[in-house]
């Protein structure tokens, strides 16, 4: 149930944010917005903003010309006497996969062709307009990671590790808590070598994955021997991946609080960072070093959700945040289909002074599209895979 709610809550955060971004935009230069969806169809609550109020719709199965029929069981207009109605339709959908804002006159996902070229739609506005609505929802996304980031690096201040070989915690199901090491104990010795600080420890242990090592540990002035086979890790090493062992404890950490200027500036370096791993995996996917089957899609983003909200408000966030910056460079890619794409079309289109056909657009769309989902097929095949494995 962990695992549901921390999804959804994940999710419907990061489209939501994404969505408001080209939501506001759009306003921002007077483009009328027909459409805000979190979530994909079918529609489950609606709120139309129209004249003197709001019309609230609620949706179920309903039996309608002999059959059941996915209709609007609850009608009721909210008065407002004065409110002048924008058209906007507000949708709460079932399916938490997803959102979109419609606006006037653009051609996109939809395959919307109806464009007049009225002042209040969006092909009418100036490159630079374009530009600023397409990019909004990837400017919300990196914002909202670098506040988290921020916000996180002010609540938890610096962090240094205390170099002495003490456990602090174990790792749930790691080789140290099978072999019964609990915090508070003191590694002295691993096989043949003597050990006094943490980084000897951590040097020793990365050297021999899944590798059957003798540790001497010292707990309330008692010297136990233990004997753990390692586990592996697959981790970014000089420019490539390397498998290290791993025994499945952290060390003592010492905290000391941060200013609000330190904390702006942990936001900037972890959001840039996040961004640049992400390039950095590309890099590595496109020269061999690691595997398409690496990439995780929405049953591996609910596990880790699931994992980091039993594992507390920080590592949930953290996921958040990065995650957000996942879902900001993806959509700033220029595939037709993503916010990137419809930026380069319009780019184009700036450079050859001419705007391309309805045809040529709904093609490329339709192009962009069915590269997506073969995608998107793909990584929920290579979670399932995982998932069952």
């Amino acid at each position: 149930m962990t695992t549901i709610w921390a999804f959804i809550i994940l999710l419907g955060v990061l489209i939501t944010i994404h969505e408001y971004g080209h939501f506001m935009a759009a306003r921002s230069v007077g483009v009328k917005v027909e459409r805000f969806s979190i979530g994909m169809p079918p529609r489950f609550i609606t709120i139309e903003s129209v004249q003197d109020g709001f019309l609230l719709k609620i949706f179920f199965f309903k039996r309608a010309e002999g059959s059941l029929k996915w209709l609007p069981i609850i009608e009721k207009h909210i008065q407002k006497e004065g409110r002048t109605g924008s058209g906007t339709e507000y949708v709460i959908a079932l399916l938490p996969l997803g959102g979109y804002v419609k606006m006037a006159g653009m051609i996109d996902e939809n395959m919307d062709h109806q464009i007049n070229y009225e002042k209040d739609e969006f092909m009418s506005q100036p490159l630079w307009g374009k530009v600023w609505i397409l990019s909004a929802g990837v400017i919300m996304n990196t914002i909202l990671a670098f506040i988290i980031f921020a916000s996180l690096g002010y609540y938890q201040g610096t962090a240094d590790i205390v170099d002495e070989p003490i456990v602090r915690e174990t790792i749930a199901e790691y080789p140290a808590e099978l072999a019964g090491i609990v915090p508070g104990d003191r590694i002295t010795r691993l096989d043949d070598y003597s050990i006094n600080t943490w980084n000897e420890l951590t040097d020793l242990v990365k050297n021999r994955p899944n590798t059957e090592v003798d540790l001497v540990i010292e707990r309330n002035g008692e010297t136990l021997k233990r004997v753990v086979r390692t586990t592996t890790s697959i981790v970014p090493l000089d420019g490539a991946m390397d498998t290290v062992g791993v025994l499945g404890i952290y060390p003592e950490m010492v905290y000391a609080s941060v200013t609000p200027f330190e904390a702006v500036s942990i936001g900037w370096s972890r959001t840039l960072g996040s961004f640049v791993m992400i390039i950095e995996s590309l890099r590595m996917i496109g020269s061999g070093e690691a595997s398409v089957k690496d990439l995780g899609g929405p049953i591996m983003i609910a596990q880790l959700a699931g994992q980091t909200a039993e594992a507390g408000m920080i590592p949930f966030f953290t996921f958040m945040a990065l995650l957000s910056v996942n879902l900001a460079f993806l959509n700033i890619l220029p595939i037709p289909g993503l916010d990137g794409g419809h930026i380069f079309i319009h780019l184009v289109e700036s450079l050859i002074r001419r705007p391309l056909t309805l045809k040529t657009r709904i093609v490329i769309q339709q192009v962009g599209m069915a590269f997506l989902l073969m995608l998107m097929v793909t990584i929920i095949f290579q979670d399932i895979t995982r998932l069952f494995n």
